[in-house]
Parts: structure tokens; sequence; C-alpha cells
């Protein structure tokens, strides 16, 4: 009964997916979608506002500077609304404008769609700051990642790229904003409230007056699930009641999370006209996901052994959100790590340390499920992977929907492969020799280095959750910031590549001594080689930190 939820889980974001990956394969590749009659006018409007008349198909070279531009552009604004958020409207608490480093902060994180946030959300921001900057990063980042997301599905079943602008502004008008409004709409039912009234006083039982803080959140918290961004409006995240109030909003948040992700891989199976491919790649991504769930629950379930000697039985609740439970709360975890969101209802520093191995795993994996349009890349680069892997040891050409996976395409994998590990174990070691970074760790001996690497992994992943360490100091603030624009933009631009190179070669049809993917043998190939990976890159760091620290308790 206590894995039911996971299955529940998955269950719905398969009800919700596969339509869903019709839809946007309608919208994005196909000739004709639904609205277009309506929508069509209005966007290429848009599109003549950025100065573009006709959406022509981009090469990799071209889309990639579209993506980083327009990000840095979002990002510059931002940065300028932050640092001056002190003498701007709609600041009813005179919250200061950010220092320099925090700001630089706060935009990489956001516009990177990781929302790690060294800021407390209620205190450092203001209202007007939440939505020019915060809000609108999330539906930019995620449009951004969206986009990108079906630019490389086009080449790997040898479609030109398209047009970044073009994906952009379909990807936010027919996807993120409808989503967003339907999400809202069922959180302000269950109580988040959505007013432009900031502030309210109340009555407290004692007698004083009490500060209330409110605002626009069921929209914030839409974007922020349904773009798998994660930041929170309030610092205590989705454990606060104007964000999380029911656990009917528990679950809608996890299953927004799940749903584009998810809907991707069956937009890939229509491109590819092989309606057996997305079940392979859910289900080698659903493998690991419910093993690794199964880990967490099993380990918050048993409880903490050093309590347990003081006579007090009981799983551990150190942490969590009690209105939703051990199972609820752990499956959170698994959810906004998985899916590299960020958002969460219980303090992941809390978790015992087999249970802190399980966010850090997936990740470091950065491919179970994964974020919005990133994830699915992801994913398809590990199959890319195993294909060619599986090719050496047969002694085939290895060749994908057709077409051979090469020097130039493998040495393009290996640099995406490789960004993820060098910038989550450089940095660590860094903190941890620099008096710098170990000042802002809240923990010492093997707690203190698992707070450093979950910290750059998060980064890395652009996920965004943390561990409690005092993260506002130039050090951690400079560092992380670079580790989210690297872990964001070298793997975007390697992957366009990847897929450009694919595209402009001729598909052979399959023949009796292909290679087919669209089976259970090559999921289950799948699954164990993202894990063998995961193990080669990062296991002694994770042998020093939880895994070391599971060891040393009785």
């Amino acid at each position: 009964m206590a894995m039911l939820g996971v299955w529940l889980l998955l269950l719905l974001a398969l009800i919700l997916g596969i339509p869903t990956g019709r839809y946007l394969y309608a919208v994005f590749l196909a000739e004709k979608s639904p609205g277009d009659r309506w929508l069509l006018p209005l966007e290429r409007a848009l599109l003549r506002l950025v100065g573009v008349r006709e959406p022509h198909p981009m090469d990799w070279k071209t889309y990639s500077a579209a993506v980083i531009g327009s990000n840095g552009f979002m990002a510059l604004l931002g940065y300028f609304i932050l640092r001056q958020q002190g003498s701007l409207p709609w600041n009813p608490l005179g919250v200061p404008g950010m220092s320099w480093h925090l700001a630089f902060n706060t935009v990489a994180s956001f516009i990177t769609n990781t929302n790690l946030q060294h800021y407390a959300g209620e205190a450092q921001i203001s209202p007007l700051s939440q939505m020019l900057v915060i809000t609108f990063l999330m539906h930019a980042s995620a449009a951004t990642g969206l986009a990108a997301g079906i630019a490389f599905i086009r080449g790997l079943t040898g479609r030109p790229l398209g047009n970044f602008w073009w994906d952009l502004i379909k990807a936010s008008l027919r996807v993120l904003w409808p989503a967003s409004l339907l999400v809202s709409l069922l959180l302000v039912s269950q109580g988040v409230p959505q007013t432009f009234t900031f502030v309210r006083e109340a009555h407290t039982l004692e007698g004083p007056l009490q500060t209330v803080l409110t605002g626009p959140i069921a929209s914030f918290e839409s974007i922020k699930h349904l773009g798998t961004n994660g930041g929170g409006y309030f610092n205590a995240n989705a454990a606060h009641p104007f964000e999380n109030p029911t656990p009917f909003t528990n679950l809608l948040h996890m299953l927004s999370m799940m749903w584009i992700p998810v809907a991707l891989l069956f937009t890939f199976g229509h491109a590819a006209q092989n309606r057996r491919l997305p079940w392979v790649l859910f289900g080698a991504a659903g493998i690991i996901f419910v093993g690794l769930h199964g880990l967490l629950l099993h380990a918050e379930g048993s409880g903490n052994p050093l309590i347990h000697q003081l006579g007090i039985a009981g799983p551990n609740w150190e942490g969590k959100e009690v209105r939703f439970g051990i199972e609820g709360t752990s499956l959170f975890v698994s959810v906004t790590t998985g899916a590299t969101t960020g958002s969460v209802d219980s303090a992941h520093g809390s978790l015992m340390p087999w249970g802190q191995l399980v966010p850090l795993l997936q990740m470091m994996l950065n491919a179970v499920f994964g974020g919005i349009g990133v994830g699915a890349m992801n994913l398809l680069a590990m199959a890319l992977l195993t294909v060619f892997l599986i090719g050496l040891m047969v002694g085939r050409t290895p060749e994908f929907l057709g077409r051979k996976v090469e020097q130039r395409e493998m040495a393009l994998l290996a640099a995406v492969i490789l960004i993820h590990p060098v910038i989550i174990l450089i940095p660590t070691a860094l903190a941890l020799s620099l008096p710098q970074g170990v000042e802002g760790l809240t923990a010492s001996t093997f707690q203190g280095l698992t707070q450093a690497l979950y910290e750059y992994t998060s980064a890395a992943a652009n996920n965004g959750s943390g561990m409690g360490i005092n993260g506002d100091q130039p050090f951690w603030n400079v560092s992380t910031g670079l580790v989210m624009l690297l872990g964001r933009y070298p793997s975007i631009v390697l992957l366009l590549a990847v897929a450009d190179s694919l595209r402009k070669k001729k598909a052979a049809p399959l023949g009796p001594g292909s290679l087919r993917l669209d089976t259970g043998l090559f999921a289950g190939i799948l699954a164990f080689m993202m894990l063998l990976l995961g193990a080669l890159n990062f296991f002694p760091a994770l042998a020093l930190g939880p895994l070391a620290q599971a060891f040393m308790l009785p």
C-alpha cells in the first residue's frame, strides 16, 4: 500500500501525457493544429514584434544563438529590477534592492529553469519583482526548454530544427498559458490566494494584529510546477499553506511536474512514427524512478535508529509536512528531483542518509523524466549513447531511427555527459577546501560534504532544491550561479548540434540485423546504462557523503 501513491501518480501522468503528447505533435510538427484560425494571426503579429517576418528554419548555430541571446536579454532586465526594487512601486514592506551577487544568482537561477533560492521569498523580494522577474522568467525558461526539446525531436526524426522564435511563441500561447490558467483555477478552488492585495491584517487569538502577506500566488504556483521551475513565493515553498493547502493541491503539484515531460515522450513517438518508442523511454525512466522511490520510502518509513535507541519507535518525521504524511512528502521528494523541478514540501536535509541518496542520484542522472524539454533531450541522448555502445559490442555501425551514429555525434554526446560531473565535483571540492565555502555549510563531516554536493548537483541539474546551506554569500551565489548557467546552455547547444547532424543523414530502412529500440530489452539496457554511468561518475563522492553517514548509523 505504501507504493500505491507512485503507481497512481504515474497512471495519472500517462492519462494526461498521452493526449497532450499528441497535441504537442500537432502544435509543433504537424501542418495544421487546433486553434490555428484564432491563434495564427496573433502569433504572426508577435513574431513581427521580434523582427521576424517569416519563421524560416534555423540550423543549430542560429537556433542556439537565439536561445542564448533572448535568455541573456531577459536576464539583464531581471537583474536591473532586482537591484532597483527598493525604489520601485508595489513594495509594501519596503524591501531593499538585492546585492549584486544575490541578484546575479537569482536571475541565473530563474532564467535557467533552476529556481535555486538563496533569498527568503517574502522577506527579500517585492511583489513587483515576484511578478516581473520571478514569474516572468519561470514562463520564459519553461518555454525555452520546451522549444529546445521540440527542436531536438525534429532533428532526431529527420526534420529541420525549426525557428526558435516561432517555437517560443507557440510554447507560451498554446501550451504554458492555457495549462497555467487551468491549474491556477484548480488551485484557487482549493484556497490558494490570487489577489493584488499584497498585505492583510489579521487579528490573532492573543489580540495583537499580524501582518499576512498574500498576492498572485495561484498563478505563481501553476507555472512553477508546469514549467518544472520550483521556486517558492514564500520561503517555506510548497510546505506553506498558501502555496499548498490540501492533499489535492499536493497531488496536483506533483502531477503538474510530470505532465509535460511525460507528454514529450509521446510527442517523440508520433514524430518517429513509432508508437512503442515512448513506452520504452517511459519504462526506462519509470524503472529507475519507482526503484529509487521505494528506497526513499523504506528509509523514511524505517525511521532513525538513534531515536529508536531512546525507546521512540516510528518513521522519520523530522522535516516532514505532517499534513501529507510520510508517503505524501516522500513522493514529493522523488517527483521534484526526478522531474528536476526543485519545489519542496519537506526539508531534504532531514532525510535519512539512504533517503538523501535518492534525490541526489536522480539529479545526477538528470534524465529520470527530467525538466520540461531538456529532460526529454537528456533521456534521448542516453538512448543514443546506449545504441552506440551496443553497436560496439556486436560489431555493427550504431543506428538511431535508421541514421548512423558516428564519430561527430559521439564526440558531442561525450561532451554533454562529461559536463555534468565536472561542474558538480570540481565546485564541490573547491567549496570544501576554501574557507568561503565552508562558512556556508550548516553541518560538518559527512553531512557537510553531502550539503555541498547536493547544492552543486541541484544547480547543475537545474533543479533548485537544497539542503539548508547559508547560500547568500558571494562565494556560493557566484559559484552556483555559474554552475546553473553551465548546466543549462552548453548541453542544449551540443544536443542541438547532434540533432542537426543526424537530420542531414539519410535514414536507411530497418533490416534483419538492425537494433530495435522499441522493445522491453532495450528499455532495461537503457535503464542499466543510466545507472552505470551515474555510478561511474559519482560513486566516490556519494561514498564520502550519504553512504558513509548511513554506514555510521547503528
